[in-house]
């Protein structure tokens, strides 16, 4: 453990860091938490899924959905929201009778969205688009003979080119006379509801649609316990965030939980680097004085030389902790 003092000097709390950042210090960064993992990695990971009202309204949405055959679904949340986590834990709760096609990077052509989908289904067809199109529809009246449904799940989906929207819409077309062929799902930032408004016909099709908010402050609070007691080893964890340190990181943050990570991850950084058991509102202060976006948030706060150069090897210290 790093000496502290009572109220160190900005000077000091800027050499602690670095020395809690620096070669080999992770390992004794953890033990000083009594952590087992890094609690607030930015790597979207299941593990750490937080069942907030919106995502959990959202998660049985989706599987409602699913187990009903429905074409198409949306997801629409703003940049931070949990967007990509909530289509993880869609991939890991598929009911087992669904195969699931999964594009993380759908800003294709008509054709490269076809082909995606046709390689994801394990087929290699031949010829142009109607080829293409008439392969994966031969290999989902397959599938769906086996009872096996198949789920297309796209991941920024603002990003799809409005032709490529179109191919989509084709594609949800293959049916049988009882249900769909192929469940549509759609991730995307709130763009996405701009692209749709463009194309009625598509959007007249989505059966279901939710859309993730930021957290309140009871949310965050049970966000961060969540986190740290899932972090934590078997003994448990010796580190958490005081009520004024909640409020800032609340505020600092906008709820939103990636941000929340990013400066939570810098806040824990000071506290170690001052020997504390506990993250105060100055430690959330400094963090978010130093990460993009959130700066304008954290008025009031002195200068802290130095800083900068203590939080850009907090990324170090989570690629590290990564590993």
């Amino acid at each position: 453990m790093i000496a502290s003092s009572a109220r160190p000097d900005n000077a000091s709390i800027v050499d602690a860091g670095r020395r809690a950042v620096g070669a080999g210090s992770g390992l004794s960064y953890l033990a000083h938490f009594g952590l087992s993992e890094a609690p607030f990695r930015l790597t979207p990971d299941t593990d750490f899924f937080f069942a907030s009202p919106p995502h959990r309204e959202a998660l049985n949405t989706l599987l409602y959905a699913l187990e009903n055959g429905e074409g198409f679904i949306k997801i629409v949340g703003a940049v931070g929201t949990g967007k990509t986590l909530l289509c993880r834990m869609l991939l890991a709760s598929l009911p087992a009778n669904c195969q699931a096609v999964y594009l993380p990077n759908p800003a294709l052509d008509p054709a490269g969205i076809l082909l995606g989908v046709a390689e994801e289904l394990g087929i290699s067809p031949d010829g142009g688009g109607f080829g293409v199109h008439k392969a994966i529809q031969s290999r989902l009246l397959e599938l769906a003979q086996r009872d096996i449904h198949v789920v297309l799940i796209l991941d920024e989906a603002q990003a799809i080119p409005a032709d490529s929207l179109e191919a989509l819409r084709l594609l949800s077309n293959l049916e049988t006379e009882k249900r769909k062929l192929l469940t549509i799902v759609l991730f995307g930032q709130p763009e996405l509801d701009a692209r749709l408004n463009a194309i009625p016909q598509l959007k007249t099709r989505i059966s279901f649609h939710e859309r993730l908010r930021a957290l309140d402050r009871d949310e965050m609070r049970a966000y961060l316990d969540h986190r740290l007691e899932h972090a934590a080893q078997p003994e448990g964890g010796r580190v958490y965030f005081t009520p004024r340190a909640l409020r800032g990181l609340h505020r600092t943050s906008g709820g939103e939980p990636r941000v929340a990570n990013v400066i939570a991850h810098k806040a824990l950084l000071l506290a170690y680097g001052r020997g504390l058991d506990r993250v105060g509102w100055r430690e959330v202060r400094l963090a978010a004085r130093d990460t993009a976006d959130t700066a304008s948030r954290a008025r009031g706060l002195a200068r802290h030389a130095g800083l900068a150069a203590l939080l850009a090897g907090a990324t170090v210290a989570a690629l590290y902790l990564a590993l």
